[in-house]
């Protein structure tokens, strides 16, 4: 697992080449004519389902203050009370500004890899469904795919149900 700073020198993309390569995730990241802002964006830029896109949400936990990375389905959408009640995580929305500060990402183009600090991260349980997920790559165009089981062993990260819905596919 990386837990090496980046410089914020670095630009984005490269960070994220750079931890996949530390981390021996092997992917190709891709930029497209077209954004990948949004999941449904990213869904049809890559010709996959939008379950398959990962959105990487920040958020700042209320009893810390840290911020946590939340990899999520493109077809969920996060229940914070549901987290609360489900795992005990009292989660809120990250200012933006911090978001680009403390991961090196701005919102729409955040990567699960190549933070400039590294997160506590949680991943939704339907994206190990999958054979194949695609990531933001550090820009709101670029993307890679991945298989879900290996980049969650490589971060460290814990699986969660995001919502009722995810926790019933599971």
């Amino acid at each position: 697992m990386s837990s090496e700073a980046f410089s914020t020198k670095m630009a984005s993309i490269d960070r994220v080449a750079a931890d996949a390569a530390k981390l021996g995730l092997e992917i190709e990241i891709r930029t497209l004519d077209a954004s990948t802002r949004t999941a449904e964006e990213a869904a049809s830029a890559c010709g996959c389902d939008v379950a398959q896109i990962v959105k990487s949400l920040v958020f700042e936990d209320s009893g810390t203050g840290k911020i946590v990375l939340l990899l999520v389905s493109g077809r969920h959408n996060v229940d914070l009370d549901f987290l609360r009640s489900r795992h005990g995580l009292d989660l809120r929305r990250c200012d933006p500004r911090r978001v680009r500060d403390e991961t090196g990402f701005a919102i729409g183009g955040v990567a699960p890899i190549g933070h400039l600090a590294k997160p506590t991260i949680w991943m939704d349980r339907v994206l190990d469904g999958f054979e194949i997920v695609y990531a933001a790559a550090g820009r709101p165009d670029s993307v890679f795919a991945v298989d879900p089981a290996k980049l969650r062993q490589a971060i460290g990260a814990e699986v969660v149900d995001v919502n009722q819905e995810s926790a019933a596919s599971g």
